[in-house]
């Protein structure tokens, strides 16, 4: 009754308005709109139409009228601008104002309340700010509300939700704060709401539960957080909930009965527990995501019944178990991603059931075993994303027919066989990525046939055969990865290359020629083709690659001189050229690149001066110039490079004069290296380079006190000081500061011996003179008797006369078997002291002595006692008879590490810093032979017994080359041609004779693993068919801990200490270098430089951590 009363009234007051309009001209709600539009800047089509001398606005444009009342104002999409002013409140009898998607700013006018017979307010997509006015709580008719898409901010007030009426509330993308008012739960007749986007927080009312005919819920992109309601479970209409990018946590609580969830959306939340079996009663779900949360068990099988199920993701989490075989029943689906989670097992062969299926993200998980080829044959397939598992298998023809495939990730995997020839052909591929797998046979050619393909990688793999012409003529190419791979020939030539950035062709043995066309690839930053055979000049149109920031052409045979165009990539901060032939004085080049970092040229043949120039790489942390024929002075400006840090290496050039007083400024440097050259003068400059951790400056030409900073090198082995005869220590004979000092004599010895020194050196400038005539009329006399020698006299190589020989014969007896110190597979070793006190290992070469006296056997030796490292033993003489050879060794006091760790009763106590030392110098050593001698030679039986301990217990290894001189031996086509020792051979050497360094890095794990746990290679306690390696790996893949392989005395020794952390980095190491992939192993030079960070790490370990790492550092797992 009150309602028709209202009514009544309403249409009485309509007929009086109406009345007055008549009478009087533009009703009150035409003025009201006039004013309204003073402030709104409306196009010219409205406000033409907008007249002052209309009677009546109902006619104006956007303007409906109900018996001449405004009753509808709608603006939207008409290009408004301006603002909204407070005359709207003057329309009373207003029931919809629609001004959305217009260009509207300020604020919401508070007068706005006064339409309080509003049903529809929409002001979304406009530029209003300011706060929801409180007066919209007045509204109490209104059903929808719009303000999204505006730059709305504070909080909602608590008021506006205050409505039974409202069915659509729009707050989405303001930036609202604050909570959602508890209020929430007066809105019975809700079913759209939305809020996301905003900065809002807290929890989300349990109130919510109240609004039990909600069908839309969006709560993303704020900063909500707390559990969810399981209030929610309420809700038994909902349809689509989507609370992504939040901070909530807890489980999943609710659970709706009656499912009519289409979309549940909750990723990137701290969301635990377990995903919900009743799930998969929401037979109606398309969309289900839970990315980026804490989720954790298995997946439910129950999702399997989601029959219209097309986007699953699942990535992120902490799930386990197996992937449902059922998940293949859910034929709908589009998008499948499980990444990122601890699945394990193999992938379902239902999966090959997802027709639909274009998405397949299942990277970085456990699973293992053959990956189902019939998935291969999804023909929607766009996307195969499987990287980091165990999987295996191979790619069939079929995955060559896939003609939307764009993205196929495969790396750090076991998948094997060829690659389809026609892989590419019809596919528009984007991203290519079989890195770190066992593929094998050819690259592709129409692998690009797409002209979209952007990253290329098929590193680390058993690929041979050429590069295809498409890698330096795919339009598209940002990315080439094909290293570590068998890949031989030429790089083919570049033409069409503008947009590739990154090449890396490293570690193959690709021949010829740089091409020169590599420098139209203007856009290109890093550039690596280190470890192949590549010769000839560096191209000088390198000098055109203007945004060139990394070059490495390290370990190839590159000659000639560097370019002088590559001062012209002035962004270089890297630039490797080390180990080459290069030659010419090409520093001054250098110096024009000022970002550069690091600076390698080592190696090489580079000539002339160290230029003052150097000191413009202001940047520079790592400067690499050993192994040239450097000379002249260190110039002072090297004081200048205060960023040097890594490294400063000089060594084994030929450098002259002192060390001058600039260098130290560089007080942050880790690693000197001056040894070798012809330095003179005192140490002093180098006393304030605090941080130092690596240095050598063995033979020169030192002389004076070791500074007291340098002391703490004085126990380093091998001495960084050896060969500076004039070096000392200052401190008295027993003095404490005097331990362990054994190469060098205090300072007040060398005084007292100065005088009688001067004295000597006359002596033996005159008897030089005299031994240099003799050896000169020997020489001749020898030269003139050599063809009329008897058959079976001596043959001496190196030797001094047949009087060597006999003193061999004589300290020996005749070879007795009591001076025998060693036996080998190529002769015994016998220990031979001679009338002079000089003390010689002779290894005595049985069997094809008189075979082996030929031209390239004699050139070899030449070679080999030209060898000259602290950790390689010296090769003194060879001399030569008909029955056999004699190769004369330096004699090393300690015997053999094998000696030392297994031959000795009582077993000795060996500290973990001798072992240690031992480790590295053996590594130096091996580097050293791989790296620096051209070309590299193999040793090919590391073993305990080829690594020999001088008086203070420094490593050499012997025996380096004497498998080459077998090779080269005529005698050696009547052997197997396998050279080792069984327990130390890598694995491949059972179905390959080639060398490789690998094999010497594997039997050198080998040698790491029983300085660690002190048992033999092939240990009498281990199972038959058991060797050092397996058993180190098997009882740590079990779970046990590095207790249980770690020789016990070691144990105790380091526990709870810092060395346990270089325990754990050495036995990581080791495991490394004994992988059964020769392709995973380090190089012995990456070796040196993980042994010395293992040790530099566990130095600088805080004290509060080196407790926690004595449990920590013990679960090491392969």
């Amino acid at each position: 009754m009150q309602e028709q009363m209202g009514l009544i009234l309403w249409h009485h007051l309509l007929l009086f308005s109406n009345l007055v309009s008549l009478c009087c001209g533009l009703s009150s709600d035409g003025h009201a709109l006039l004013a309204l539009s003073r402030r709104l800047i409306l196009p010219d089509i409205i406000s033409s139409n907008w007249s002052s001398s209309d009677t009546t606005p109902c006619g104006w444009k956007g303007v409906q009228c109900e018996m001449n009342i405004v009753v509808h104002l709608n603006l939207s999409y008409s290009k408004v601008s301006g603002s909204i002013g407070p005359e709207v409140g003057r329309m009373k009898y207003l029931r919809q104002l629609d001004l959305s998607s217009n260009n509207i700013s300020g604020p919401i006018p508070y007068e706005l309340g006064n339409c309080l017979l509003l049903d529809l307010l929409d002001l979304s997509g406009n530029s209003l700010s300011g706060g929801i006015p409180t007066s919209l709580m007045n509204l109490k008719k209104l059903s929808q509300l719009g303000l999204y898409s505006n730059s709305f901010s504070g909080e909602i007030p608590e008021g506006l939700f205050k409505n039974r009426f409202l069915e659509r509330v729009y707050l989405q993308d303001n930036k609202l704060s604050g909570s959602i008012p508890p209020s929430v739960g007066e809105m019975k007749s809700l079913k759209y709401f939305r809020l996301d986007g905003n900065m809002l927080s807290g929890a989300l009312p349990d109130s919510i539960g109240n609004c039990t005919k909600l069908e839309n819920l969006y709560l993303y992109d704020n900063k909500l957080n707390g559990s969810l309601p399981r209030s929610l479970s309420n809700i038994k209409g909902l349809v689509l909930f989507e609370a992504y990018n939040n901070s909530f946590t807890g489980d999943i609580s609710f659970r709706f009965k009656s499912c009519k969830l289409e979309v549940f959306v909750l990723s990137w939340n701290q969301i635990s527990g377990e995903i919900p079996g009743w799930l998969g009663n929401c037979s109606s779900l398309i969309r289900l995501a839970f990315l980026h949360n804490r989720l954790s068990g298995q997946i439910p099988t129950s999702l399997g019944l989601l029959k219209k199920l097309s986007i699953l993701i699942l990535t992120q989490n902490s799930l386990s178990g197996l992937i449902p075989p059922e998940i293949g029943s859910c034929r709908s689906l589009v998008w499948l991603q499980l990444d990122a989670n601890q699945l394990e097992g193999t992938v379902p062969k239902q999966l090959a059931n997802l027709r639909n299926l274009q998405q397949l993200f299942l990277f970085e998980n456990r699973l293992s075993g053959e990956f189902p080829q019939d998935i291969w044959g999804i023909q929607g397939l766009e996307y195969v994303l499987l990287y980091n598992n165990s999987l295996s298998g191979g790619l069939p023809p079929m995955s060559a027919e896939l003609k939307h495939l764009k993205f196929v990730k495969l790396q750090d995997n076991l998948f094997t066989g060829v690659i389809p020839p026609g892989f590419g052909i019809n596919s528009p591929l984007i991203e290519i990525d079989f890195t770190n797998n066992r593929f094998v046979g050819g690259i592709p050619p129409n692998i690009c046939s797409g002209k979209r393909l952007t990253v290329w990688n098929l590193g680390h793999n058993f690929l041979n055969g050429t590069i295809p012409f498409t890698v330096a003529n795919c339009p598209s190419l940002e990315r080439v990865r094909l290293h570590n791979n068998n890949l031989s020939g030429q790089v083919p030539q570049f033409r069409d290359c503008a947009n590739l950035r990154y090449i890396d062709l490293s570690h193959n043995s690709l021949s010829g020629h740089i091409p020169a066309s590599l420098g139209r690839c203007a856009n290109i930053t890093a550039i690596n083709w280190s470890a192949n055979k590549l010769g000839g000049p560096i191209p000088p149109e390198l000098g055109q690659l203007v945004k060139l920031e990394s070059l490495d052409l390290s370990h190839n045979s590159l000659e000639g001189a560097i370019p002088a165009q590559i001062s012209s990539c002035s962004k270089l901060h890297l630039f490797d050229l080390s180990f080459n032939s290069l030659n010419g004085s090409a520093l001054t080049t250098v110096c024009k690149l000022e970002f550069m970092l690091n600076l390698r040229l080592q190696g090489n043949r580079l000539s002339g001066g160290i230029p003052d120039c150097i000191s413009q790489l202001h940047g520079l942390v790592e400067l690499q110039l050993g192994g040239n024929a450097l000379g002249g002075h260190l110039p002072s400006s090297l004081g200048i490079l205060k960023r040097l840090s890594t490294a400063l290496n000089l060594s084994s050039n030929g450098l002259e004069g002192s060390i001058p007083s600039q260098l130290r400024y560089l007080v942050d440097l880790a690693s000197l290296d001056l040894s070798g050259n012809n330095l003179s003068g005192d140490l002093a400059p180098l006393g304030s380079l605090r941080a130092l951790y690596t240095l050598n400056l063995s033979n020169n030409r030192f002389s004076g006190p070791v500074p007291e900073n340098l002391l703490r090198f004085m126990n380093s082995t091998p001495s960084p000081f050896s060969g500076n005869s004039d070096l000392c220590v200052s401190c008295h004979d027993g003095d404490s500061s005097c331990k362990g000092a054994n190469v060098l004599e205090p300072c007040s010895s060398l005084r007292r011996r100065g005088v009688h020194g001067r004295v000597k050196i006359a002596m033996i400038c005159l008897g030089s003179v005299f031994v240099g005539v003799f050896l000169i009329l020997c020489i001749f006399l020898k030269y003139r008797g050599s063809k009329t020698k008897p058959e079976g006299e001596l043959n001496p190589f190196f030797g001094e006369s047949s009087s060597k020989l006999n003193e061999v014969l004589e300290s020996t007896e005749n070879f007795d078997d009591k001076y025998i110190i060693g036996t080998g597979g190529q002769g015994t070793v016998y220990k031979a002291t001679l009338r002079s006190g000089e003390v010689y290992a002779v290894k005595k070469l049985v069997g094809h002595a008189h075979k082996i006296l030929h031209g390239s056997m004699i050139r070899e030796m030449n070679t080999l006692g030209q060898i000259r490292h602290r950790n390689l033993v010296k090769l003194k003489d060879v001399l030569f008879r008909r029955e056999y050879g004699l190769i004369l060794y330096e004699f090393m006091d300690n015997g053999s590490l094998y000696d030392v760790l297994h031959g000795a009763e009582p077993a000795p106590i060996l500290e973990w810093r001798i072992r240690y030392d031992i480790a590295l110098g053996t590594a130096h050593g091996l580097a050293y032979l791989h790296n620096d001698c051209h070309p590299a030679i193999i040793h090919r039986d590391i073993k305990l017994k080829n690594i020999l301990l001088d008086k203070d217990m420094v490593p050499h290894i012997s025996d380096f080359g004497i498998a080459k001189l077998i090779d080269l031996s005529p005698a050696a086509s009547e052997t197997t041609g396998i050279i080792g020792t069984v327990g130390y051979m890598a694995p491949e050497m059972a179905f390959s004779t080639r060398s490789t360094i690998e094999f010497d890095v594997y039997s050198y794990g080998v040698v790491l693993l029983e300085l660690i746990t002190r048992k033999m290679a092939l240990d009498p306690s281990f199972p038959h068919d058991v060797d050092l390696v397996s058993w180190v790996s098997s009882t740590l893949n079990e779970g046990n801990v590095i207790e249980s392989v770690c020789d016990p005395a070691l144990m105790r020794e380091v526990c709870g200490t810092a060395e346990l952390e270089e325990v754990c980095s050495v036995l990581s190491i080791a495991l490394r270098c004994t992988t059964e992939d020769a392709r995973q192993r380090p190089s012995m030079m990456d070796v040196v430089k993980e042994l010395t960070r293992a040790r530099r790490d566990a130095v600088s370990l805080p004290k509060q951590a080196i407790s926690g790492s004595s449990s920590s550092c013990l679960n090491l797992a392969t």
